[in-house]
């Protein structure tokens, strides 16, 4: 197999690697968990966005660069920027979730008013799904909106909803046909968090941060045009976000980023004179990631080769956030161990401040268990994979609880 690039994308490679050797120094630090952007990462996303490093398969009459999807583009920027452990842009939940929902079934007004300050990081989204009793059950939502002299009317609650204490805009599931089946009585919103009747309630994680929060709707008004594809197609278009959530977080250009972040804290730390790399132990632990991390990024090449050929992947799309998800905990493991006692310290610093190493990992290790449990539990993906993809008998549902036991 021939993998030496053709001359385009050695064209496209000597251009990124001149953009970062002249702006590179201005590039924010990578890892470190979910905050908000800060003014040099603000910056620092417009800068990739106008190079096309960033946005870069947005049309330009919504602030992208325009360029067409191109698979192998899309791999030599990841692999640039993750082999220069340079900070290769914003992936919130607006820029990887929203903005590909919009372009998919957004109005035109829709995509205007939120693709380009979204991409370039100025509106910052959070994501109304999860509800207090609900479990996994997202067709299960009971937060309500009933229309009322053109606006929708929001009643209920969320929970777990990640970056709501910093966002400016949420995009909710939200029931407005009562009588219809739930699949069918579901419509998606969109609405500004400072609107009044709406409440934020942050939840410290054991990163030391408010990652989640709870948020409370009392009355609260949203424009009847800001509803997605229409009433009662909330269902759809929130498992177009959710395609969209899950490929984000299995993002084989981060665990590439991770990777050669590992292997340099490997290469530069010693124990007595001894480098960690030349250690068996923490060496053969690096050589199989480095072989996961490239069969990932082999995989999401798959995926991206069929997108654009407008291919379902099927089986194939489900595993990514349940195989992305154990990937990134084991590579921040590793890191973990190798610190020792060094990766001890914890530094409890502002949500925007810049950590130190050992607490950038220890907030990834910390924050990736998190994402084993968020975005769907890793035990509910591999029902889904077991059941969806590979066609096994459903899992039975218990009728009667109490019976288990002789009760």
């Amino acid at each position: 197999m021939d993998l030496t690039l053709s001359e385009p994308y050695r064209e496209l490679q000597a251009e990124i690697r001149a953009f970062i050797r002249e702006w590179g120094h201005l590039s924010p630090k990578v890892g470190g968990g979910r905050k908000r952007p800060d003014r040099k990462t603000l910056d620092w996303q417009k800068r990739l966005v106008e190079h096309g490093y960033a946005g870069r398969t947005i049309p330009k009459e919504y602030g992208g660069f325009g360029a067409k999807p191109d698979v192998m583009a899309a791999a030599v920027i990841a692999q640039e920027f993750a082999a220069a452990n340079v900070y290769a842009g914003l992936t919130n939940q607006g820029i990887s979730m929203l903005v590909p929902t919009l372009l998919e079934v957004g109005t035109e007004a829709q995509k205007r008013a939120y693709i380009e300050r979204t991409i370039r990081g100025d509106l910052i989204w959070c994501q109304g799904y999860s509800e207090p009793g609900n479990g996994s059950d997202l067709a299960n939502a009971q937060t309500r909106a009933e229309l009322r002299d053109g606006h929708w009317v929001v009643n209920g609650q969320k929970i777990w909803t990640s970056s709501a204490h910093y966002a400016d805009m949420m995009f909710l599931l939200c029931r407005t046909e009562p009588d219809a089946k739930k699949h069918d009585g579901l419509s998606y919103l969109l609405l500004s968090m400072d609107s009044p009747g709406l409440e934020r309630r942050p939840l410290k994680t054991m990163t030391g941060r408010s990652e989640f929060n709870e948020v409370f709707f009392t009355d609260v008004k949203v424009p009847a045009d800001q509803i997605v594809l229409g009433r009662g197609k909330g269902w759809h278009v929130a498992n177009v976000t959710l395609k969209h959530e899950r490929l984000m977080i299995g993002d084989a250009g981060k665990m590439s980023a991770r990777l050669e972040q590992l292997i340099t804290l490997l290469q530069t730390t010693e124990i007595d004179g001894v480098k960690l790399i030349a250690m068996p132990e923490f060496r053969d632990r690096l050589l199989r990631l480095q072989g996961e991390v490239m069969a990932w990024k082999a995989h999401n090449l798959r995926l991206l080769t069929e997108a654009s050929q407008d291919i379902d992947s099927g089986i194939k799309r489900m595993i990514v956030k349940y195989g992305g998800t154990m990937l990134g905990f084991r590579l921040s493991s590793l890191a973990v161990d190798a610190l020792g006692a060094a990766g001890l310290p914890f530094a409890d610093l502002a949500e925007e401040a810049e950590a130190d190493d050992a607490t950038t990992w220890n907030i990834d290790y910390m924050y990736d268990v998190g994402l084993m449990i968020g975005g769907g539990s890793n035990n509910i993906q591999k029902n889904i994979i077991g059941e969806r993809g590979l066609d096994l008998p459903r899992e039975p549902k218990v009728q009667n609880a109490a019976v288990i036991g002789g009760r």
